[in-house]
């Protein structure tokens, strides 16, 4: 509502809401209203022409009875007589009307249409300025159409007021968003751009808005903008408070600017530009720098603006994952936020702490604040915080820690919040899973966990455990022992009943060797919870004792008459009827043979990806990214359960969840049938089928591998078993390697997961793990457009003699790829010998009918098949004496391209494959290695040495094998790293 000034004071508007104020009931203020409505109307309609002053007053009061809920019929061709109004505050008053009351497909739309051409054709700023707010207020689709031309030429005018230009900007984005069709940037998207440069602040801060969400769609036509971004915010993070004073919040310089050019440069990978990347990382540094700063003011809208800038640079920072230096100092500074006297920040630092915990750089950095967060779980008053701290332990949870937090999330389901305990449950079992150094603790692990929360144990948690259990010889006595003693406590969660009832009746014979645990025993035990059960798991139990009539013939007369009992053959369940019946039949009238046969053990189930991670995905929804995103390769573990290092929530959080330990969930034991095929059966039957692959979205690479963590094998040999190979085309049939081919497959030598190739069409994301000569690598192909790939068709290429190096089998991609959407491709690969040039990788389709095709370098390089081996000092430099022909020997002396952290050379080197030897060196400042490549054809030994020099920024790489051609090709590829 415009200010009320003496020399155009509305009397009559100030009476009647005073009087309205006034009114002692309801009733009394319908019936003021009503006479101030017919008052109205006779206005409207009599014959005196009315001035524009009496046309705003009546107008302003029926915007104000409108407002008070009450709902208006007339008046609104009064309203857009105002706008040809010569006076600002009539023309105001009918603007503001119309943005109100006026609905986007009212009949007056036209005649307010052209008074708002008019109003955009005056060149009176002013005017203007109301016309492009009307527009954005109502953003009906008519006025889109008879204004999306115009807007964009006012916006890039030269002589258009800077005011306006802020107005067009965000009216042109009103339209964008209600439809995006009707906005044609085309020969406008230059001059747009260029507006970032322009030098009123507000033109640049609405401008960043309005780009943000057109490059999303159209990322290239908006490129040039990442320059002109990284410039101002340069020189707004360079600027003192005092330099922009206008813009200066509690001495924070701009800072709703600069979140929003932090937030347009996450819409696009790295700057290819040194210079301008080089300038960035300054800017992304200075903002870490100042946050260390002591502040300039106590007041909270200081800190508030602050830290604003400092979570959208970590988010910057995470996105890029690229810059080691700056990861592990973005991790530092938000390890100094967990213990904050802010709850909202504390729940900021935990949820970025969890995407953190995705990057091979700055895992180590995020374990380090374990105790922390494991506090925080454990006194945090706030549910929410505590969840985000049980995500960031499910996120840092690796094989060095995975007992530890596993423990204590265990501790703290005890007392935690029923909503979230399902969740709990399922990160437990897949951490116990992933992790387990041996199979007796995570039965352990499971057991408890339905003994603390059976309620919230889902069927794919129990299925899981049994799955396992029958998959594994080792594992199957110590179950069987375990189950029967947690069956004994006097308060049996029914899941246990389920479990022990299972394992009982598949491995009960493990265990009935001891008095204590004796088939009799066995059975009494079951039985005795079989009248407090579900009709569900009395039907497992009936199976169960079905079982142990074969295992044990002495328990059969018992058996039998419990089958033969009234309350089994007439109940009224038919399940528990027809079981009865047929089970009791069976053992009558089967010779001991055909029991034995018909009863014999489960077969082990097949493989398949864990039902428990499907679940997750499912409860965790679309936006889980980061949280269920697992890729660092742990090269010093001793893959019992072929793990892949975890790493959980973001966007919600990334987390371990490849299921390397065998078989998906499988179901308790059903009426007796034949063998063959029988376990196959169960498992199609309860089983949830394969996950559905999620669609590509909008954001960058975290997002782009959230939930695709690929079943993996259970054995090295199992990595062959998959896909049905397709035939490649040779390497005559392709294209050279783009040219940045080199600078991509790089960037993988030290790490296994990530985006391989993004443009503003195509995005081609890598997760892959190696064990011995085998790997198994999942390419994703993500269509970023709205309209469908045809002839969709990638293949793998070997040039040269490469095929007798390397075997890769790959498995065909449907055709044809959605707008939005995303197919995976599974390649199997078996290094034969030792190889030293990748595989090429060529993409060919049909884009809008215009062929498109690339080829890119496979990131398969020598060190993936890398087992790192541990030695002591002295077997480690006699090694070193046997390999010292000049042949074996590769040494580099090279300049530091990045910052030499101590921590990030060490995680590189780990992530190049070999072991890190400690207390080898005499100078401690040195790093030492070994590790034997794995081929078919031999085995390749294989010392490294590491040498930093930090005062001259240099490193002396000293590379030992018995293969002159390995010694230098290792040499080359891990020189580059650093």
């Amino acid at each position: 509502m415009p200010a009320v000034s003496k020399g155009d004071g509305m009397r009559g508007l100030a009476v009647f809401i005073s009087d309205i104020r006034n009114c002692k009931s309801k009733e009394a203020e319908i019936k003021r209203i009503n006479k101030e409505l017919a008052n109205i109307r006779s206005k409207f309609k009599g014959d005196k022409a009315l001035d524009g002053y009496s046309k705003k007053k009546y107008v302003c009061k029926l915007l104000f009875i409108f407002l008070l809920g009450h709902d208006i019929d007339f008046g609104h061709m009064e309203a857009v007589n105002l706008l040809s109004s010569n006076k600002y505050t009539e023309k105001q008053i009918g603007y503001l009307f119309i943005s109100v009351l006026v609905n986007s497909n009212s009949e007056l739309i036209r005649l307010i249409n052209n008074a708002i051409k008019n109003d955009l054709a005056s060149r009176n700023p002013t005017f203007m300025c109301l016309a492009l707010h009307c527009i954005a207020n109502v953003g009906s689709r008519e006025m889109g159409e008879a204004f999306a031309a115009d807007i964009p030429r006012i916006l890039v005018a030269g002589d258009s007021m800077d005011s306006v230009k802020q107005s067009a900007a965000l009216c042109l984005l009103r339209l964008y968003k209600a439809s995006p069709d009707l906005v044609p940037m085309g020969e406008w998207t230059a001059r747009v751009v260029h507006l970032l440069n322009d030098q009123h602040m507000g033109v640049v801060t609405a401008a960043v808005s309005l780009i943000t969400c057109l490059c999303k769609k159209n990322p290239d036509d908006f490129k040039t903008c990442i320059s002109l971004a990284v410039s101002r915010l340069s020189r707004i993070v360079s600027s003192a408070s005092t330099d922009l004073q206008d813009y200066t919040y509690y001495f924070v310089p701009a800072p709703w600017l600069s979140v929003k050019l932090l937030r347009l440069l996450q819409c696009y990978p790295p700057p290819e530009d040194a210079a301008v990347k080089g300038r960035l990382v300054e800017c992304l540094e200075t903002v870490l720098n100042k946050a260390q700063e002591p502040p300039k003011s106590k007041k909270v809208q200081h800190s508030n603006a602050k830290n604003a800038i400092l979570f959208e640079t970590i988010s910057l920072i995470i996105h890029y994952d690229s810059e080691p230096n700056l990861l592990v100092r973005a991790c530092n500074q938000l390890g100094q936020f967990l213990q904050h006297r802010e709850t909202n920040l504390r729940y900021l630092a935990l949820e970025s702490m969890c995407t953190l915990a995705s990057s091979e750089f700055s895992h180590e950095a995020v374990k380090t604040h374990i105790d922390t967060v494991i506090n925080a779980l454990k006194t945090e008053r706030d549910v929410s915080v505590r969840q985000r701290a049980a995500d960031l332990l499910y996120a840092m949870c690796d094989r060095s820690n995975a007992k530890q937090i596993v423990s204590e999330m265990l501790r703290y389901l005890e007392t935690a919040d029923y909503a979230i305990r399902e969740e709990i449950v399922l990160k437990v079992a897949i951490l116990a899973e992933k992790y387990a150094v041996d199979y007796s603790w995570y039965v352990d692990t499971i057991l408890n966990l339905i003994r603390i929360a059976g309620d919230y144990v889902s069927e794919e948690v129990w299925y899981r455990v049994l799955q396992i259990v029958t998959n594994r010889d080792d594992v199957q006595g110590y179950a069987a022992k375990t189950v029967f003693e947690a069956l004994q406590a006097p308060a049996c969660h029914e899941n246990m009943v389920k479990v022990g009832g299972y394992i009982l009746g598949e491995f009960g014979n493990l265990i009935a060797g001891d008095p204590r645990s004796s088939p009799p025993v066995q059975f009494s035990l079951l039985h005795s919870k079989f009248h407090l059960c579900s009709v569900a798991t009395r039907a497992l139990l009936l199976s169960t004792y079905i079982k142990f009539i074969n295992l044990f013939p002495e328990t059969k007369a018992t058996i039998q008459g419990v089958l033969r009992a009234g309350s089994q053959l007439r109940n009224a369940d038919v399940e528990l009827q027809q079981r009865a019946v047929e089970y009791l039949t069976l053992s009558s009238v089967a010779s001991t043979d055909v029991l034995a046969t018909v009863l014999e053990e489960m077969p082990p189930f097949p493989e398949r990806e864990s039902s428990i991670l499907a679940k997750l995905k499912r409860k965790k929804g679309p936006g889980a990214g980061s949280a269920l995103d697992d890729g660092r390769r742990d090269p010093s573990s001793n893959d019992i359960n072929g793990g892949v290092e975890p790493t959980p929530s973001t966007v919600s959080t990334p987390s371990p969840s490849a299921d390397l330990l065998g078989p998906r969930a499988a179901p308790p034991p059903a009426p007796p049938a034949a063998p063959a095929g029988a376990g196959n059966l169960l498992v199609d039957v309860f089983s949830d089928g394969p996950a559905a692959q999620p669609s590509l979205g909008p954001t960058p690479e975290e997002a782009f591998l959230s939930f695709l963590e690929p079943p993996a094998p259970e054995s090295p040999m199992a990595l062959l078993a998959d896909p049905a190979p397709a035939a490649d085309p040779g390497p005559e049939d392709i294209g050279p390697p783009i040219p940045e081919a080199d600078e991509l497959l790089n960037k993988f030598v030290c790490k296994n997961n990530g985006v391989l190739f993004e443009n503003q069409l195509l995005q081609i994301g890598v997760k892959s793990e190696f064990r011995q000569n085998l790997g198994r690598m999942y390419l994703f192909y993500g269509n970023k457009t709205s309209v469908q790939f045809q002839n969709f068709s990638p293949a793998v290429v070997h040039p040269g003699d490469l095929q007798t190096q390397l075997a890769v089998q790959t498995k065909r991609v449907a055709a044809q790829v959605d707008g939005g959407a995303q197919v995976q491709q599974v390649l199997n690969i078996e290094c034969l010998r030792d190889f030293l040039t990748p595989p090429l990788l060529s993409v060919r389709f049909r884009y809008g009918g215009a062929p498109q095709s690339l080829t890119l370098k496979l990131p398969v390089t020598i060190n993936k098949f890398f087992q790192p081996t541990e030695m002591a000092a002295q077997d480690f430099f006699q090694r070193w004496k046997q390999l010292s022909l000049p042949q074996q020997e590769a040494q580099k002396i090279f300049k530091a391209n990045h910052p030499m952290d101590a921590e990030v050379t060490k995680a590189k080197l780990l992530g190049f494959g070999s072991a890190l030897l400690d207390n080898v060196d005499p100078n401690p400042e040195n790093f030492v290695g070994a590790g034997i490549i794995q081929t078919k054809a031999l085995q390749v030994g294989c010392l490294l040495r590491l040498e930093p020099n930090a005062q001259a920024q240099m490193y002396r790489l000293t590379l030992r094998t018995s293969k002159e051609p390995v010694s230098r090709h290792l040499c080359e590829l891990l020189a580059q790293q650093f």
